[in-house]
């Protein structure tokens, strides 16, 4: 094998922007085969690199990106030939801010295998969305337990800055009633719901090795709301790209800094907390409808109610709108919500005490029933394939899967407050004998099983099909405990047996863990088939303690003994901020293609 040692000069490694926006590239450095390398290809990534191709065309292309010191961790991926030819380059991710990189690139060129090293020199990252409550300038992470086989996992993680939920931006308002669709402009929506985006990659020693740029897309000045909003929903869409929502636009963004975006359909406006895929490469989008005439026989902008279709074109191909599906005046659940923290709502004046629910209070982005507020609050959408269905996480009310022409198939929630209609829809617990369990109106059972509350992602299990979903457990059993400490989050699954319309409680985690782990809002759990467990994240942990970061909990848990495998802390640079999901981060399923 042929060796080469490649040292990059300060001018090849501090031309990534001026090269992006098309000036001749660098030279390649000494007697190298291939070219240049160009930190921050394209102006959003500055952890991330492109090796010029210097005009040949490898094969078999690995990256490995050594890690830091004698414990740093090597983040090694192949690059596919789809990839090589869309930058006309190589891409080189997992660089440590301001620190001389050391990167091997081995490939074979004309039956040859080569190997060359570079030293790659990276700048400080910058977040300029600073204010007088920051801690530190960006984001720390504290690596608690890593078990063995686990060093090599990244994590994608979500965060913004303090939402003061009081946007510069907002649509027009009124309460009145509508007037033939003339009279009164239409009320609420959720344009506020915005904030800059810190987004960004730790690995299991707590080092950041990506960050993007927030201004790649966000501008706090802006009057243009394409470039304002709370940017979420991520998945991997196995094409090299990460989805996203953010307010009024949806997309895809990869991790050298492209973004790919589209503006939501015309009608439909606010999207956020969640952007998934199906098979056929349909966007599944939770949006809202703007010019609504609602139940009340008023103009709105609804909130979080309306699921969009959406073809690779820009198409709209269907439409759920689920203020007709269920029950947009069903306040159960809502009456009990504590009104400290909903979803990235943060008022800490507020914590422990309730909503009250009228539907005389103003339109817009706040709990209470009808379409025009939050009486859904949809932030997870799982496609499940075998019936052509889909199956949504309602903050606000619980779980439920609708069918394509519209239906309730099932519903996973306490019986409190359902309409007849819809009652015959909800699932009954069982235990593990199909024996049924005795529960509550308000969801307190016997035995082996809890509904969820204020959940997260309702996902299904790539392992046995099964349902799993983050319970936060705020308003668990439809009230506030008599002390905020006994509040608990739970990993859970379910198995579901939808032709006998019942539902086991098949495995959880959390409860044992008690308040210290608790998260009352954002989060996310899955179950990962590569190392069976139960990855999730914890976006709110500590938030409650004032003047002190919030913690975002990285976990991952044995599937079968429950052990903890990963435990990674993740504070905000701002007290009392939230985080919102992680994702695992494969880099050789966003290169390798």
């Amino acid at each position: 094998m042929m060796k080469r040692t490649v040292l990059a000069t300060t001018l090849m490694l501090t031309m990534g922007t001026a090269i992006a926006a098309g000036f001749p590239s660098a030279p390649p450095a000494g007697n190298a085969i291939l070219g240049a390398m160009q930190v921050d290809p394209y102006g959003h990534s500055p952890l991330t690199a492109l090796l010029d191709l210097n005009s040949k065309r490898p094969t078999d292309v690995q990256v490995t990106v050594h890690g830091k010191g004698k414990q740093g961790i090597d983040i090694i991926y192949n690059v596919g030939q789809a990839t090589l030819n869309t930058h006309d380059g190589i891409p080189v991710f997992g660089l440590y801010a301001d620190h001389d990189n050391s990167v091997t690139v081995s490939f074979t060129l004309n039956g040859k295998k080569y190997k060359e090293n570079y030293s790659v020199l990276t700048s400080p990252i910058t977040n300029k969305y600073l204010d007088n409550r920051d801690k530190f300038a960006i984001p720390k992470a504290q690596a608690k337990i890593v078990a063995k086989g686990f060093e090599d996992r990244l994590y994608l993680v979500n965060t913004h800055t303090h939402t003061t939920q009081g946007s510069d931006l907002g649509w027009m308002a009124a309460k009145n009633k509508t007037d033939n669709g003339w009279g009164a402009p239409p009320s609420g929506g959720s344009l506020p719901f915005e904030a800059a985006p810190q987004t960004y990659v730790v690995d299991t020693q707590g080092e950041i090795r990506w960050w993007l740029d927030p201004d790649a897309v966000y501008d706090a000045k802006a009057i243009d709301v394409s470039k304002r909003g709370y940017l979420m929903g991520f998945h991997d869409n196995g094409k090299g790209g990460i989805t996203f929502v953010q307010g009024q636009r949806y997309g895809t963004f990869n991790l050298l800094g492209q973004f790919d975006a589209k503006r939501l359909p015309r009608g439909y406006i606010d999207a956020s907390h969640e952007h998934n895929l199906m098979p056929n490469g349909h966007s599944l989008i939770r949006a809202a409808k703007a010019n609504y005439i609602n139940q009340e026989g008023d103009k709105v902008h609804t909130v979080r109610d309306h699921i969009l279709q959406i073809d690779e074109k820009g198409n709209l191909i269907d439409v759920w709108n689920l203020g007709e599906i269920l029950d947009p005046y069903r306040d159960s659940l809502l009456k009990a919500l504590d009104i400290g923290a909903v979803c990235v709502n943060v008022d800490l004046e507020s914590q422990g005490q309730t909503a009250t629910i009228d539907k005389n209070e103003p339109y817009g982005d706040i709990p209470g029933v009808v379409s025009g507020r939050n009486w859904a609050h949809v932030n997870s959408i799982e496609y499940d394939p075998k019936d052509d269905s889909i199956i949504l996480s309602f903050r606000h009310q619980g779980v439920a899967k609708v069918t394509r022409d519209k239906k309730v198939k099932w519903i996973l929630a306490p019986s409190e407050g359902w309409n007849s209609e819809l009652s015959h829809k909800l699932l009954k617990p069982v235990d593990s004998k199909g024996k049924p369990i005795k529960c509550t109106e308000k969801g307190v059972c016997e035995g082996n099983f809890d509904f969820t509350y204020t959940q997260h992602t309702a996902w299904l299990n790539d392992k046995n099909g099964r349902l799993t979903v983050l319970d936060n457990g705020d308003g668990r059993g439809y009230e506030q405990p008599a002390l905020p400490t006994d509040k608990y989050t739970r990993y859970v699954e379910y198995k579901i047996d939808e032709n006998k319309m019942t539902v086991e409680q098949t495995w959880e985690y959390g409860k044992e863990r008690g308040y210290e782990w608790f998260s009352p809002i954002t989060s996310n759990v899955e179950y990962r088939t590569d190392r069976d467990t139960m990855f999730g994240f914890g976006g709110s942990t500590s938030l409650y303690e004032r003047g002190k970061p919030t913690i975002g909990r990285i976990n991952e848990i044995d599937y079968q003994s429950k052990q903890v495998k990963v435990e990674i802390d993740v504070l905000s640079t701002k007290p009392n901020s939230t985080h919102y999901r992680s994702i695992i981060v494969e880099p050789n399923s966003l290169f390798g293609f």
